[in-house]
């Protein structure tokens, strides 16, 4: 499938059956949001993807009873940093320095500019500026999921608290922002499953400025 026709073909499910998905799609589709851009590539969240069944039943009483958290094949958790530090920041650059070689002195101004700007910030600042690159690579792993034909179901009602409790997050100063369960549709639980797709004409929604 091409990006429109995986777009067309995807839903958000409702119900799953529970069926695994291939390790070679799942890892197609963590390397898709691997891959996705951020600000000053920074990365600022961790993905944390989860198969054991006890945990996810765990999660699914946080992310308010919805079957998929517990029917899914993985439960991928989108986990945000909770600040910027110099350590966090630093790290980055030193990275793209251990990878393309020493990239001078414009480089390094650039770091600092990073760290006067960033590290500063109120916490709360910082928290929802990375929540907005996970949002990004959240985009990006529901067109790869629909690519492979795996279906996924995009979660912001959940009790960030609670999901950050049960996997330890603080501690790693890491707060949860999304869940997208993966994996397959259960036709005889799922209402949406021959729903047609409802979206805006394209005149209503695209206004072309020449």
């Amino acid at each position: 499938m091409n990006a429109v026709e995986a777009m067309q073909w995807r839903y958000a499910v409702k119900a799953m059956n529970g069926e695994k998905v291939s390790d070679d799609k799942i890892e197609r589709i963590l390397e898709a949001i691997r891959l996705s851009p951020s600000s000053s590539g920074l990365q600022p969240y961790e993905l944390l993807v989860i198969t054991n069944p006890e945990l996810k039943t765990e999660l699914k009483a946080a992310a308010h009873n919805q079957s998929q958290v517990e029917d899914c094949s993985h439960l991928l958790v989108f986990a945000a940093w909770d600040t910027y530090t110099a350590d966090r920041v630093n790290a980055w650059f030193d990275l793209v320095n251990e990878v393309r070689g020493a990239q001078g002195e414009g480089w390094e101004k650039y770091r600092n500019s990073i760290l006067s700007i960033y590290v500063p910030r109120a916490a709360e600042v910082n928290f929802e500026h990375a929540s907005k690159q996970a949002y990004i690579a959240f985009g990006i792993a529901m067109l790869a999921a629909a690519m492979e034909e795996v279906d996924a179901t995009p979660m912001e009602g959940f009790k960030p608290a609670e999901v950050d409790s049960i996997l330890g997050l603080e501690a790693k100063g890491l707060k949860s922002v999304l869940l997208l369960p993966l994996g397959y549709r259960n036709p005889e639980k799922d209402y949406l499953i021959n729903a047609e797709k409802v979206r805006k004409s394209m005149s209503d929604f695209v206004a072309r400025i020449n």
